[in-house]
């Protein structure tokens, strides 16, 4: 493959989910196995382990589930991250637990995808953990959503118990924010409308798994109107041949910049022009999100790490009283009057939690208030204030600028990951 044009190409970032059992990283390894991105010695390798488990099949699962308690006992316990290429698109694939107790995995792993992958059993349709599931790819403002109805060959390729599945989901899913759904039925193990189109579904009219994900639409998933550049380095080499060379490096979180653009630098609020952006292949006449730059401008500021450059038109909210929903992710609970260190873009600040407003519970998406205290897995929103200013968007908005997450001090344990309302 011609190197420029895969430095090019698209990247899809994909988060599965499902309940234990359901045949996440089966899927997988049937995506890499079929799309042929499998050495032979891997296969070997798995064929070899297969065998001496004693199953009368490739357990292509063992190619993601890294483990030994994993491969020990058939589950998924931490994220894994595989990489694979087809000539349209470029993938990542995040294997994500499907135990309750692993939410906060699941959040990691699904917090910087553009699609999610949710599986289901055909034979037990959707279960407390689908819409759990289904509600964190809401709330992380997942753009793309396929629900893969799995081992349709356990429930004789029934057309009616896929019509069913997808009925309730659709019906659980008109009371969250999705735009974006598709309903695949599939047999992960055989492979039927994975990568291959399955002939014991002649029912099922729409795309392959793999034909989704090739071409989903994705170029319009970044913001590409509202102008953000978190500083996240001053670049000073102070060599004989960049002697004065002053660069801003980072990578942009929203917009468009091009040189001779007026930008405005916050906290500060002065202004001055864009004199080029520099990358690692050279200069570009215009850089947008996601991508990396060093940017440079006419003035010499006082720019530092944690400030942001942004349009003086177009500026985010600043503010230290900020209003979030979080997934809370430690053993410790959280409680009313915590205090907590808090990272937000390239910004460093603490933070005492004010008010705990209500839970959610996941399965009727009640909120529950006069709640005193927040426990690992629970969604929640609370009101925060930081001991400095914050420049944020709402997480709708912009999923980078409006997202954060909470430290513990003491530990350095990251105990929360936040979507700013």
């Amino acid at each position: 493959m011609d190197i420029a044009n895969y430095l090019n190409m698209d990247l899809l970032r994909i988060s599965t989910a499902g309940s234990v059992d359901d045949g996440k990283s089966t899927l997988i390894g049937r995506l890499l196995y079929d799309s042929k991105q499998i050495m032979e010695d891997q296969y070997e390798a798995i064929k070899k382990g297969s065998e001496r488990r004693g199953e009368n099949y490739v357990n292509l699962a063992l190619l993601t589930d890294g483990l030994r308690a994993e491969r020990e006992q058939g589950i998924t316990i931490d994220v894994a991250y595989r990489y694979f290429t087809t000539p349209k698109r470029k993938f990542i694939i995040a294997d994500t637990p499907g135990h309750i107790q692993y939410t906060r995995n699941m959040v990691t792993g699904a917090s910087t995808a553009n699609l999610a992958i949710v599986l289901v059993d055909a034979r037990h349709g959707m279960v407390e953990q689908s819409r759990r599931h289904l509600f964190i790819a809401s709330l992380l403002r997942i753009p793309h959503i396929a629900v893969c109805i799995n081992k349709m060959d356990l429930v004789n390729y029934s057309r009616e118990v896929f019509e069913n599945i997808k009925a309730e989901f659709e019906n659980f899913s008109t009371k969250l924010q999705t735009t974006d759904v598709h309903y695949i039925p599939i047999s992960a193990l055989n492979g039927d409308n994975v990568v291959e189109r399955s002939e014991n579904m002649p029912w099922y009219e729409g795309p392959t798994l793999m034909y989704h994900l090739e071409n989903v639409h994705i170029a319009s998933d970044h913001n590409r109107i509202d102008c953000r550049f978190p500083v996240q380095y001053v670049v000073r080499p102070n060599t004989d041949e960049f002697h004065d060379y002053r660069g801003y490096a980072g990578r942009i979180a929203g917009g468009i910049f091009k040189p001779g653009d007026e930008v405005m630098v916050l906290p500060s609020g002065f202004t001055s022009v864009i004199s080029a952006i520099d990358t690692a292949n050279g200069q570009v006449e215009e850089a947008f999100a996601p991508m990396s730059v060093t940017i440079r401008i006419n003035d010499d500021l006082d720019i530092s790490r944690g400030d942001m450059l942004v349009r003086s038109n177009n500026v985010p909210d600043v503010g230290q009283d900020i209003e979030l929903m979080i997934c809370w992710l430690s053993k410790k609970t959280l409680l009313p009057k915590g205090k907590y260190a808090l990272k937000h873009t390239t910004r460093d600040a603490r933070c005492v939690v004010k008010e705990i407003r209500y839970k959610v519970n996941i399965n009727t998406l009640h909120r529950m208030e006069n709640v005193e205290e927040i426990g690992m897995n629970d969604i929640a929103r609370i009101a925060i204030r930081t001991t400095q200013p914050l420049f944020y968007d709402s997480y709708r908005r912009n999923r980078i600028t409006g997202s954060l997450i909470l430290i513990d001090e003491a530990t350095n344990e990251t105990v929360a990951a936040g979507m700013i309302i």
